[in-house]
């Protein structure tokens, strides 16, 4: 286990070697540029329950990545800007499995990828660097496929516990925890200014 601040440390030293750095919060606002909102929506599988109400939300480059900046980084500062946290960097599992007791939220840092959402029934997606995936809980996900230096970042809202179902077993208890995952206060990328707020409602 790491000690205290050895994660901080890390990417500090991370940063040096790869002459990447992170921008300041207060320049965050400039590189996000205001996208159209896409939604899909899924229906309940009979394993994978989706979200009864809540489409997905997926924002095609919202976000500029410069060079010379971490683009892990940046998702991570802005989505804790905007109240998602408990954020980690890595890939997207390659089963299928979904949350029942939290919203996430999927930044592209690195690469390109395909993902399958909604469960085996669901729609199959494309992802680059720059995209945003907003999945209100039990919304069924699966990568299955990915550039070698794909790359996401993952981030949670303040309100919920992180889980993980893959099956029918999970399928019954999954549908009352959904229903109780309350929505954010703010959209991941745009604040109290996005449009997840007019659409989770």
């Amino acid at each position: 286990m790491l000690a205290p601040g050895s994660t901080e440390k890390l990417k500090r030293i991370a940063e040096r070697l790869t002459g990447w750095g992170r921008i300041a919060r207060a320049d965050l606002p400039d590189i996000i540029v205001k996208r159209k909102a896409n939604i899909l929506r899924f229906r309940d599988d009979g394993v994978i329950p989706n979200h009864p109400r809540w489409p997905l939300i997926s924002y095609r480059h919202p976000v500029l990545l410069p060079r010379d900046a971490d683009p892990a980084a940046i998702f991570e500062d802005l989505f804790a800007l905007n109240g998602w946290g408990r954020s980690w960097r890595g890939g997207i599992y390659d089963y299928v499995h979904y949350h029942s007791r939290t919203h996430e939220a999927l930044g592209i840092a690195k690469g390109k990828v395909k993902v399958r959402f909604g469960g085996n029934r669901g729609r199959l997606c494309y992802g680059k660097a720059g995209d945003v995936f907003i999945l209100p809980s039990g919304t069924g996900h699966q990568c299955l496929g990915a550039s070698t230096d794909f790359l996401a970042v993952g981030a949670y809202p303040p309100k919920g516990t992180y889980d993980e179902c893959t099956d029918s077993e999970d399928h019954d208890r999954a549908v009352a925890s959904i229903a109780k995952v309350a929505p954010p206060r703010k959209d991941p990328v745009y604040g109290t200014k996005g449009p997840l707020l007019h659409i989770w409602t």
